[in-house]
């Protein structure tokens, strides 16, 4: 029973979009790595509690296939911000949030960093010779 509950979730693995835009930070990347960690042995893996186990995948399943987008649709793509569904992808790209992470360093640490690995790559400096 087990190798049939490993094959579900691998092909749920399987049609479970990536957002490549959110390298190692998507859902489907975590849950790749969750079903890897689960069935350690693959179909040999034995579950300590199956109806946890059914009841997870039916639920990620249920999200895959959209039946809550469905069941409850909204009547427009934008949040309470204004901020419309691709801004919203865009500002979560990593690209973004490495940038974001930039500009909160502040000017004081940039310059830190930027002189200190300066000196580091050219080595240590001689001091005046006597």
């Amino acid at each position: 029973m087990s190798a049939t509950r490993y094959r579900r979730f691998l092909k749920l693995c399987e049609e479970w979009p990536r957002d490549e835009s959110k390298k190692g930070r998507d859902l489907g990347t975590f849950l790749r790595q969750r079903v890897a960690h689960a069935f350690r042995e693959g179909e040999n893996t034995q579950i300590s509690d199956p109806e946890k186990c059914d009841q997870m995948f039916e639920s990620l399943a249920r999200i895959n296939s959209n039946v809550y987008k469905e069941r409850f649709p909204r009547t427009k793509d934008t949040s309470f911000t204004g901020v419309t569904v691709e801004e919203c992808r865009m500002l979560l790209a990593t690209g973004s949030m490495q940038q974001m992470d930039e500009e909160k360093k502040g000017l004081w640490k940039t310059l830190m960093e930027r002189f200190s690995s300066k000196s580091a790559e050219e080595g240590p400096e001689k001091g005046p010779e006597k």
